[in-house]
């Protein structure tokens, strides 16, 4: 039986697709249409998934997708009339979409699709901790989710119990951690939906001054984690943007305009308001832990893309182990929506997996095997060298310790925002300079944001206080201490980003101001060809970490196809390509004659 899930018209659509409950295949739209977060209705995606199954639309048997369009039109609405007339212009410039296309979607999809048998709908959260929880390592387990708004819920936990879950509590719109999170980003200057990681990024360089007047003003927090917000302070119920006036007021003046300054104010608001969404974490699973008496805790929606928090709420001892949606934002509902008809709607049992197999690593997008990469090689007349698979990981560990800056393109791409040793960029954890270098020359991104590092899973507590995997990047631990250098005391005294250029341990380019590094730790069984090259780097230079960065400039997604990568390779000051079993030497490739204006396309990011 194969079952189509699809996401959305909010942000970040995808499609997945499932045969008799294995996972075959998911995607983000953005990645075929070359517009980030794109929300169009997921026609390439879905595509991708029925050719890698080799199948027609008119061999699926169910199509599910990830929330109820009637119930969160009934939500818009009822917001609109809560605040008239002060919403009008808001109201009008969301209401045509709807009429025109985000009600009908069960007409859509019969019409893209060709399709007329039953569609399944559950609630936007149902699928959020149906991802959560279905592909967990779990029988039975607490799950939390946590995002923006879906229909009306905004968080939500309940238990799974073999095929089943139930949501047993929640908390509605307006009053969203998400919102919360989102209303700061657009205050210091950054992208909703898109650069929240920013914000959390920026956090450690800042001191929690406004964590009082948050809780004072803004949010209302009771001992079960249950919350409040005051909306005189926010924007988004009626207007076009996220904080009204009152908020700017408290705050001392107007969100922060994009590509201006960053000052020592937005750092502390930053660091503020991840203080108290991490509290706040903390007291939800408190209360869940206390309701539900469960071992296990799973974690899904936006929120649960904050892999600070995730860390602190680890280390917290409250459950004994904590499994992560990979694509725990909108992309993630298509997969959990494609789950939750197999298994709660059509009532299949489970099979529980080894931690990691059902997601197979989040490898589950398109690949290129090394006689189509060839083809687009000569057909473009690239310079290239062809490297056995046993030449390979020794030949990139060794430019590694040159300094090189490498794209990293193998196997299937990734699904979700993380860049997992598939679609990525390589360098040197141990070079000082090498953070800076792939932000500034690479990026083409704010310099004060972190490179994670990825390690091989065997050596990851000997690098960091972690004392499991991290398959999917969502945590964050320290380097341990014996790993730290000692700082002078006039390092220790810096503040703002100036303390971003002292180098603070042994792996300098993957260890942000605080001593945190966001771990990736990979494994041999999963990721076979990056395991290589880790060991590799290790056997000849006595370090198993290296920089991880998705594959991508700012302001686009993250490279799907060989023409993808080549055109980030050869627009980008990176030193080499490794594609397939090909090395290609940017020194010796004809330069495009284009000349791209990245500070002018950035503007608009």
């Amino acid at each position: 039986m194969y079952i189509l899930g699809i996401s959305s018209f909010y942000h970040d659509s995808s499609a997945c697709l499932i045969k008799d409950g294995k996972l075959l295949a998911a995607a983000q739209e953005e990645r075929f249409t070359r517009i980030k977060n794109d929300s169009a209705f997921p026609s390439n995606a879905i595509n991708y998934c029925l050719n890698e199954a080799g199948i027609d639309d008119s061999q699926l048997n169910l199509v599910a997708y990830y929330e109820k369009p009637f119930l969160k039109l009934e939500r818009i609405l009822e917001t609109y009339l809560a605040f008239a007339p002060i919403g009008i212009k808001s109201f009008l410039k969301s209401m045509p979409v709807w009429i025109k296309q985000k009600i009908w979607i069960k007409e859509l999809i019969k019409k893209e699709l060709n399709y007329d048998g039953n569609i399944v709908f559950p609630e936007h959260h149902e699928s959020h901790a149906s991802s959560a929880f279905f592909p967990s390592p779990f029988q039975k387990a607490a799950f939390i989710t946590m995002d923006g708004v879906g229909e009306w819920s905004t968080s939500s936990f309940g238990i799974g119990n073999d095929n089943q879950i139930e949501l047993l509590a929640d908390i509605q719109f307006p009053h969203s951690l998400g919102l919360l999170y989102s209303a700061f980003t657009y205050y210091i200057g950054f992208r909703v939906n898109s650069g929240e990681y920013k914000l959390m990024g920026l956090a450690p360089y800042g001191n929690p001054q406004y964590k009082k007047l948050i809780y004072e003003k803004l949010i209302d927090v009771k001992t079960d984690g249950s919350f409040r917000l005051d909306m005189s302070y926010f924007n988004y119920c009626s207007g076009l943007t996220m904080t009204s006036a009152k908020f700017h007021k408290i705050f001392g003046g107007v969100p922060r305009k994009a590509e201006s300054k960053i000052t020592q104010k937005e750092m502390d608001l930053a660091c503020s308001v991840q203080e108290v969404i991490e509290e706040v974490v903390i007291k939800i699973a408190t209360h869940v832990k206390k309701v539900t008496g469960m071992k296990n805790l799973c974690l899904a929606g936006g929120v649960a893309l904050n892999c600070v928090a995730n860390g602190k709420l680890l280390r917290s001892g409250l459950f004994d182990d904590i499994w992560i949606q990979p694509a725990s934002g909108d992309a993630g509902g298509s997969l959990g929506c494609a789950f939750f008809a197999w298994h709660q709607y059509l009532g299949n049992q489970r099979k529980i997996h080894e931690k990691s197999s059902l997601m197979q690593g989040t490898y589950l997008g398109p690949e290129f095997k090394n006689e189509t990469i060839e083809s687009f090689l000569n057909k473009n007349k690239c310079s290239f060298e062809s490297l056995t698979d046993n030449e390979l990981p020794e030949k990139i560990a060794d430019l590694v310790a040159d300094k090189k800056v490498i794209g990293w393109f193998q196997g299937r791409m990734e699904f979700g925002p993380r860049s997992l040793g598939s679609r990525t960029i390589l360098g040197d954890a141990r070079s000082p300079g090498m953070q800076k270098k792939i932000n500034l020359k690479i990026k083409f991104r704010e310099s004060f944001r972190p490179f994670a590092p990825s390690i091989r899973a065997e050596d990851i507590s000997d690098y960091f206080d972690l004392d499991r995997e991290s398959p999917y990047m969502l945590l964050v631990a320290k380097v341990r201490n014996e790993r730290q250098l000692n700082l002078t005391e006039e390092e220790k005294s810096l503040f703002g980003f100036d303390k971003s250029n002292v180098i603070r341990s042994e792996i300098p380019a993957v260890t942000h101001v605080d001593y945190s590094a966001r771990v990736h730790s990979v494994n041999k069984n999963i990721n076979p060809r990056f395991h290589q090259l880790l060991t590799k780097l290790n056997d000849k230079y006595g370090c198993p970490v290296i920089v991880n960065t998705s594959f991508n400039v700012r302001g686009e997604p993250i490279v799907c196809t060989p023409e993808d990568a080549y055109q980030c390779f050869i627009r980008t000051e990176m030193d080499y390509l490794c594609i397939g079993n090909f090395l290609l030497d940017k020194k010796k490739q004809t330069p495009l004659n284009e000349k791209v204006d990245w500070e002018k396309k950035f503007k608009l990011d």
